[in-house]
């Protein structure tokens, strides 16, 4: 008796999954078709994006390529190139080494493309704050201390990545600005950081030797 119930049974299941088929089966094949196309929609795109990578890494080492060869005009094209059209982490360093080769021909050049890059959200702080530390380097022996104090400044204080590296642009440029004051502040902030790199401690204590003696009260 049991197996003439489950006989039943399986009967009414059949004629329940079949009224069920008869209604959805349409939707059913289109939502597996939507989902086989989206599965090979990604992979498709995938496969461009790292053939588009693999493109861009190949013009990126010839454009550095061409710089060590000093050939810094085609190095700068290229790199423009690349700046233009090149997948994101390739356009960002490339834009940066765009601003390095224009610096060979025309530093104000250079600081303009460094400052675009400062001002971009979209590459991240450490970026921000590296392009930001290029175009002051290009500028220190030329601008007033209270434009690089402006663009420096804040990349000095404690735990800033660049802190170190600003902190020497900041004492060269109170120093070309005949600011002793000014200068001795950052390099008692150069000479009390534990993590001071030893080769840019030896400078700061050579620039410090330079400045004229504290006036005593």
């Amino acid at each position: 008796m049991s197996e003439f119930f489950d006989e039943v049974d399986e009967e009414v299941r059949r004629d329940q999954l079949k009224r069920l088929w008869d209604r959805y089966s349409l939707f059913i094949i289109a939502v597996a078709l939507l989902i086989i196309a989206a599965v090979g929609g990604w992979r498709a795109y995938q496969y461009v994006e790292g053939q588009k990578a693999a493109e861009a890494g190949s013009a990126f080492n010839k454009a550095v390529e061409l710089s060590d060869q000093g050939k810094h005009a085609e190095a700068e094209k290229a790199f423009a190139d690349l700046a233009a059209r090149a997948p994101a982490g390739y356009r960002m360093l490339a834009r940066f080494r765009q601003a390095a080769e224009v610096a060979t021909r025309d530093k104000q050049a250079a600081v303009k493309l460094y400052d675009e890059l400062a001002a971009d959200r979209s590459i991240g702080a450490g970026q921000q704050a590296l392009a930001r530390l290029r175009a002051a380097g290009l500028l220190v022996d030329t601008a007033g201390y209270q434009d690089i104090k402006q663009r420096l400044e804040g990349e000095a204080g404690p735990g800033a990545a660049f802190r170190h590296a600003a902190r020497e642009l900041l004492a060269l440029s109170a120093w070309h600005a005949n600011d002793a004051a000014a200068a001795r502040q950052w390099l008692d902030m150069i000479a009390l950081d534990g993590e001071t790199p030893p080769g840019l401690r030896s400078r700061a204590e050579a620039l410090q030797a330079l400045l004229p003696p504290v006036a005593k009260s």
